[in-house]
């Protein structure tokens, strides 16, 4: 290997991170990233000029195959059955090493991100995730700063608009995330109420390949029977335990130590102070859980 190839591998490990995010936050899909990555790779180590910024490149790269991939991804999305979620990332709940740390970008906000237009999401991605200035992004998109301000700005309001968040500190998050997994794996309809919103809804990701509700369970009632009812069918091989879920507080359900699916919750606050779950998300498509082991 010459001293070219060294440095160019040398600069796109010290930026990979970076890359598998931004096509992370792009596509939804872990298996996609990583390929995105490769690609970016091969684009990179191909390079033989001088590159005043590595990272600038690499991300530029990235976004731009990301951007392509995004007309294939909506369609298989329009046959989607029932909701979609993106793939999760998983990792423990003590990791000092969170998949995404400060940059964390929940379940949750990745379905708002759907939403958004190609050219909004890439963005939102670039300045909001990783803080690119609008000039970097300009270049990157091949676009003017101010179309690029322009842009960003309608992308913030449409996420503030669609993804309004009760920030709670972490450890609280993480104790009712605890008290709920216990009251359902304990069967406790009556615990499970008590720490739901009225108005909860959850979703279920089994993309047609595997069980789940094709359409948003709401109301407290209507989800505690829910979920109990799908804890039942799984039988007595079930298990359950704490992790983190694109750097926030989840849980991984098992049956007979296979992966069967993973849920992050999201909270209000109640009455009395106190964390009521709001949201569920529960991903159960097989596809999206293979890249997924047991953690225990």
């Amino acid at each position: 290997m010459t001293d070219t190839s060294d440095t160019r591998l040398a600069d796109f490990e010290q930026h990979r991170r970076t890359v598998f995010g931004i096509a992370y936050r792009m596509l939804g899909s872990v298996a996609d990233a990583e390929d995105l990555v490769q690609d970016t790779w091969l684009r990179w180590s191909q390079v033989t000029g001088p590159v005043a910024s590595p990272g600038g490149y690499l991300a530029r790269t990235v976004t731009n195959l990301a951007l392509n991939r995004l007309d294939s991804a909506a369609v298989r999305r329009e046959s989607y059955v029932g909701p979609w979620l993106p793939e999760p990332l998983v990792t423990e709940p003590d990791a000092t090493d969170g998949v995404e740390r400060a940059e964390t970008v929940s379940l949750a906000l990745l379905v708002v991100l759907e939403s958004l237009s190609p050219l909004e999401r890439a963005v939102f991605v670039l300045k909001e995730a990783f803080g690119f200035s609008y000039q970097e992004i300009a270049e990157a998109l091949d676009r003017t700063e101010a179309a690029c301000r322009q842009v960003g700005s309608r992308a913030r309001a449409h996420v503030r608009a669609r993804r309004p968040r009760f920030d709670a500190p972490p450890e609280l998050r993480r104790r009712a995330t605890d008290e709920f997994l216990a009251a359902c794996v304990g069967g406790d309809l009556n615990r499970v109420l008590a720490l739901l919103a009225p108005d909860v809804t959850t979703w279920s990701d089994g993309g047609g390949v595997i069980s789940a509700a094709v359409r948003p369970v709401t109301g407290a009632d209507n989800v505690a029977r829910f979920l109990l009812g799908l804890l039942r069918k799984l039988g007595e091989g079930v298990g359950a335990r704490p992790v983190l879920v694109n750097g926030e507080p989840g849980l991984v359900i098992t049956v007979d130590g296979a992966v069967d699916s993973v849920s992050v919750l999201d909270f209000t606050e109640g009455p009395d102070g106190t964390l009521l779950v709001s949201e569920i998300r529960a991903v159960r498509n097989p596809h999206k859980l293979a890249h997924l082991v047991d953690p225990a």
